[in-house]
C-alpha cells in the first residue's frame, strides 16, 4: 500500500496535470483555506515544475468569514469589492487557470440571519457577473478539488478525534480520486473515456423530454435540440482539455427553462453558505418553483430561491449512477463536490453555456431563445437514489429507459 506522502504527491500531480492541465507559461490562481498552506505549497511546486509563469494564492479563513457575517453592517455585506472581480476578468482574458480547494464547513454560519448571508451572496454574484461566463462556458481551465479541514472532517466522522477524522477523510479523497492506485492519471483517462461514451449515447438518442420518478420525486423536463450532454472533460478557448471537478462521475446537460413540471425531493443534505438544507422538496410549474418545504434550513432555502428571478428555475440536469465509487462509500460528505457525484442531481439557477452547441459564441438573447436560464446563483442538489427511474422521450413520443433502480439502463 502506498504511503500517505506518496498519495499526496499523486493527488497534487493529478490536480495539476489532469484537472487544470496546466500549460507552459500559464498563470495559476489557487483559492484555499489558510489552514491548508502545506498542501498549497506542494501544488505550487507542481505548478512551477509544469511550467507555470506565476502562481497566485488567495487564502480564506473561517473565523474571519463568520465574524464578517456576524458583525459587518449591512452596507458592508451589500458591497463586494469590484476591483477584485475585475482583476479575475483581466486574468481570465489572459488565460489564467483557477484551482479552488473546497472544504466547506456546513455549520460555519449556523445561527446567522439568512438574509444577511443572502445579501453577501448576491453582492458577490453581481460583482462576478462578467467573470461567470469564463467558468460556465469553460472558456478558461478551472478546477474544484478538496482538502479535509478539521471542521469539515468532524462533520463527516463525528465519532473520531480531529486527527483521526482528517486522516480518514484524506483516505476517502484518495480513494474517490483513484490516487490510492498505481497510475491514477491513466485511470482517469479511462474513466473520462467511459463517461464520454455515456454522454455520446444520450446525444445519439435525441431525447427531447425526460421523466423522473423516485421517492418524493415525479417530474418532467424538456431538452432543446441545441442542448447537448457532456461529462467530465471540458475544452477551453485555447483548445486545451481540463477536468473541472475531481472527483467526478456525472453526465449532464441543461433543461428548457420553462418546461419543468412536478415535484422533486432531496436525497442528501445540501451544504449551502455555511448551513445545511435537509429533507427538502420543490414543486415546479412551467419551470418555476411554486411551493417548497424543508425540515432543516427552510430560511436558507427561501433566500436561495429569492436570489433573483432565475434562481427559482433549473439550470442543470446531471445523471450519476448509484453504483459508483463515491456512492459506494455510503458516506454523506456534506460537500457538494462529493455528494453530487454520488447521486443524480439538478441545479437551481444559472445554466451552463458549455452544454449548448456553439454556446460560447451565442449572445444572451440567443441563449434565452432556446430556454437558457440566467441567474447569479448555481446550486446543485441531490435527488438520486437506488429507487430513481428516468425515461427519455423522443420527438415522436417513443420512450426509452435511461436509469433503472438508480443505475444506467443501457
Amino acid at each position: 500500500m502506498a504511503s500517505k506522502e506518496t498519495k499526496l504527491e499523486r493527488y497534487a500531480d493529478l490536480l495539476i496535470r489532469v484537472g487544470i492541465n496546466l500549460q507552459e507559461g500559464q498563470t495559476l490562481i489557487i483559492n484555499a483555506p489558510i489552514t491548508e498552506a502545506g498542501f498549497v505549497a506542494q501544488l505550487t511546486e507542481k505548478a512551477y515544475d509544469a511550467g507555470a509563469s506565476n502562481v497566485m494564492v488567495e487564502y480564506s479563513d473561517e473565523k474571519l468569514t463568520r465574524l464578517k457575517m456576524e458583525k459587518a453592517p449591512e452596507e458592508g455585506l451589500k458591497n463586494y469589492p469590484q476591483w477584485k472581480a475585475n482583476g479575475l476578468v483581466e486574468m481570465a482574458k489572459n488565460n489564467a487557470a483557477v484551482l479552488n480547494l473546497a472544504a466547506p464547513n456546513p455549520t460555519l454560519l449556523k445561527g446567522i440571519d439568512a438574509k444577511r448571508i443572502a445579501m453577501a451572496n448576491k453582492a458577490s454574484g453581481e460583482a462576478f457577473r462578467e467573470y461567470q461566463p469564463f467558468i460556465t462556458g469553460g472558456r478558461i481551465s478551472w478546477l474544484i478539488a478538496a482538502v479535509p479541514t478539521k471542521s469539515w472532517a468532524k462533520t463527516v466522522f463525528p465519532d473520531l478525534s480531529e486527527k483521526e477524522a482528517v486522516d480518514e477523510l484524506w483516505e476517502k479523497i484518495f480513494y474517490t480520486t483513484r490516487v490510492d492506485q498505481e497510475n491514477p492519471v491513466q485511470l482517469w483517462e479511462k474513466h473520462i473515456e467511459n463517461m464520454t461514451k455515456n454522454a455520446d449515447h444520450l446525444n445519439d438518442r435525441g431525447f427531447r423530454k425526460l421523466h423522473y420518478k423516485g421517492p418524493g420525486t415525479d417530474f418532467s423536463v424538456n431538452l432543446h435540440p441545441k442542448s447537448k450532454w457532456i461529462c467530465a472533460q471540458f475544452t477551453n478557448d485555447q483548445g486545451v482539455n481540463f477536468v473541472p471537478n475531481l472527483p467526478t462521475e456525472e453526465v449532464f446537460t441543461i433543461p428548457v427553462r420553462d418546461s419543468v413540471n412536478g415535484t422533486v425531493s432531496s436525497t442528501k443534505p445540501l451544504n449551502y453558505s455555511g448551513n445545511l438544507i435537509n429533507n427538502f422538496s420543490l414543486t415546479f410549474k412551467d419551470g418555476k418553483v411554486m411551493e417548497f418545504s424543508a425540515e432543516e434550513g427552510y430560511e436558507t432555502l427561501r433566500e436561495l430561491l429569492e436570489t433573483d428571478e432565475g434562481s427559482s428555475f433549473l439550470g442543470e440536469l446531471a445523471l450519476v449512477p448509484h453504483n459508483s465509487p463515491i456512492s459506494n462509500t455510503d458516506i454523506i460528505f456534506n460537500n457538494t463536490l462529493f455528494d453530487e457525484n454520488a447521486s443524480c442531481h439538478i441545479a437551481l439557477g444559472n445554466a451552463l453555456s458549455i452544454c449548448v452547441e456553439n454556446g460560447k459564441d451565442m449572445s444572451r438573447e440567443e441563449l434565452k431563445e432556446i430556454g437558457f436560464n440566467e441567474s447569479l446563483a448555481h446550486v446543485d442538489f441531490m435527488i438520486g437514489s437506488e429507487q430513481l427511474n428516468i425515461d427519455g422521450e423522443r420527438e415522436d413520443g417513443s420512450m426509452e429507459p435511461i436509469f433503472r433502480n438508480g443505475n444506467w439502463a443501457f
